[in-house]
């Protein structure tokens, strides 16, 4: 059963509409409370707390010193000068962690924990008098959830950083685990500064998974030990690719965010590239018009009836999944194309030395794949096909996303698996941006129209489930393919629609866009003041006064 928060009245007022995601409970006052030039962030009862924790103090610190944001009101407050000049003054927050174990982990490795145990609740509350401000959690994750609360609280006038809500009590924990954002860098390379910036905004309205679709049928950047022939045959240039170093570091820099990365090496589908460096493993290289062969271009997959491939795949998932220490890997599993197999002679003859069809040869190849994810002791990610479209034999434990559209999402639950909404009739970022495939005038994009924030945040994940299937639901994600995206347009795509989905599966269902839109602004504004450059949702005009700008005010 979610939690349905109890929101005062006060929420509309401009210090408390900052807040996203939204807490679960939330009340808050009217009185000014301001914080004092030399206010301190405390820890209480944890001696030696880990590096990664201190450093969320730290950035926590930084932000309330540099944020400068000011209110969206037309006078972007000047009119609570007096107010706030004669506030009481804040002058430190306490952090207090009561660990259920006893034991106190680092916010890294909370994050990487499997995803249904990771405890990600705080309480916070800030009292009108100035008296210290108290956060508390079970888990130093959940206090990095509170930080990140805390430091949406307050906004900036003529020096002074001030709420005009206290006191204020938040009592809060997500609706559901997984709260993620898919990005492609096989079609665009991003430089691990576009990742990081991305990771940065993620944790600021605290998703906490980043789904790396690594490679793809355009380009293989990532180097994996003892595949290296794969990067350095089929990346776009030696310079556009990652390194073991470079999983290394965006994987720290994420976990100490809050935030856990799945990788994804996408098969059998998917893998033309793969052809650049080991030809015989790759059925249809390139094959045109690649229209018959593949869902987009260059046409290729992996021969999938081929002991040795079979083998090879095996092999090149068990290293990569041995890079990153996610409790999940995603295997793909995703438009598959038939057309390539038949007239592969290779698979063929395959098919027919053994006696199996393409659907059983197709299982005998995700047993293999998969089992190496399972002796790497993770968890399998697959795309919906591989539950809908195909008969193969997949664990209980495996998680499914269901991308193609959200109508597909009842019959995933009938089979009973764990369900990670990723439609793309709600949550694709690159829809509606005109069609990118050439000699094609009037093509448009084949999700059009373009996924508004307003869209996504009014998803149900329960939609058409009953009772029980409820449970088989993880969460949900916004996803960036990038046929039209590169660094130059990453925080623009993405921000601050992406946020839209980070509340609707940390607060659960059932929001008012309304409302949530003056939130939005803030957001907004406040990426734009930590250098994500983010789109604006409306005029500025509109920004200053809510609801003046919806469609019948």
């Amino acid at each position: 059963m979610l939690l349905r928060p109890f929101i005062a009245l006060s929420l509309l007022l401009t210090s408390s509409k900052a807040l996203w995601p939204l807490p679960q409970h939330l009340s808050t006052g009217t009185t000014p409370l301001r914080l004092s030039p030399n206010f301190q962030i405390h820890l209480s009862g944890v001696y030696h707390p880990p590096a990664d924790l201190v450093a969320a103090v730290e950035r926590t610190y930084n932000y309330l010193r540099t944020d400068k944001l000011q209110a969206l009101v037309p006078d972007r407050g000047a009119s609570s000068l007096g107010a706030i000049q004669n506030a009481n003054t804040l002058s430190s927050l306490t952090l207090s962690l009561t660990p259920a174990s006893g034991k106190v982990k680092s916010i890294s490795e909370e994050a990487i924990a499997d995803v249904e145990t990771r405890a990600e609740g705080y309480t916070l509350t800030v009292l009108a008098d100035g008296s210290t401000a108290v956060l508390i959690a079970n888990s130093t994750l959940g206090l990095f959830r509170g930080l990140t609360t805390f430091g949406q609280l307050w906004y900036e006038l003529s020096g002074y950083t001030y709420t005009l809500t206290a006191p204020i009590s938040i009592t809060d924990a997500p609706a559901y685990p997984y709260r993620g954002l898919m990005l492609d860098t096989a079609r665009s390379f991003f430089p691990l500064a576009d990742i990081k910036r991305t990771l940065d905004a993620m944790s600021w309205v605290k998703m906490n998974t980043f789904h790396w679709h690594v490679v793809d049928s355009q380009s293989f950047p990532l180097v994996v030990p003892g595949f290296e022939a794969l990067s350095e045959k089929g990346a776009y240039n030696p310079a556009s690719v990652y390194t073991p170093k470079d999983v290394q570091d965006v994987v720290a820099y994420a976990a100490a965010r809050g935030i856990d990365v799945i990788a994804e090496i996408d098969t059998p589908g998917h893998t033309s590239v793969i052809s650049k460096a080991f030809p015989e493993h790759i059925a249809c290289p390139e094959a045109t018009p690649w229209s018959l062969y593949a869902n987009e271009p260059p046409a290729g997959q992996l021969r999938l009836a081929s002991p040795s491939t079979i083998s090879f795949t095996a092999d090149l998932i068990s290293a990569a999944a041995s890079m990153f220490p996610s409790k999940f890997f995603s295997t793909g599993g995703d438009e598959i194309n038939a057309n390539c197999y038949a007239k592969d002679a290779s698979t063929q003859n395959d098919l027919s030395s053994q006696g199996k069809s393409f659907e059983q040869a197709l299982d005998t190849f995700t047993q293999a794949t998969h089992a190496s994810v399972h002796a790497a002791g993770k968890r399998v990610v697959v795309w919906e096909e591989m539950v809908l479209a195909h008969n193969v034999t997949l664990r209980n434990d495996t998680a499914v996303m269901v991308w193609i559209s959200s109508a597909n999402v009842a019959a995933v639950a009938q089979k009973g698996f764990k369900i990670i909404h990723a439609a793309s009739d709600y949550f694709y970022l690159d829809c509606g941006h005109g069609g990118w495939v050439g000699d094609n005038v009037n093509g448009n994009s084949w999700c059009d129209p373009f996924k508004t924030w307003q869209k996504s945040y009014s998803f149900d994940p329960a939609a058409g489930l009953t009772e029980t299937q409820k449970g088989l639901v993880l969460g949900g994600q916004h996803l960036l393919w990038t046929e039209q995206s590169n660094p130059s347009n990453l925080d623009s795509i993405v921000w601050p629609r992406a946020a839209s989905s980070a509340e609707l599966f940390w607060f659960g269902p059932g929001g008012d866009v309304s409302k949530a839109l003056p939130r939005l602004h803030d957001v907004a504004y406040r990426f734009i003041q930590r250098g994500v450059r983010a789109i604006a949702l409306q005029p500025e005009w509109c920004a200053l006064r809510a609801g003046a700008c919806d469609l019948f005010a």
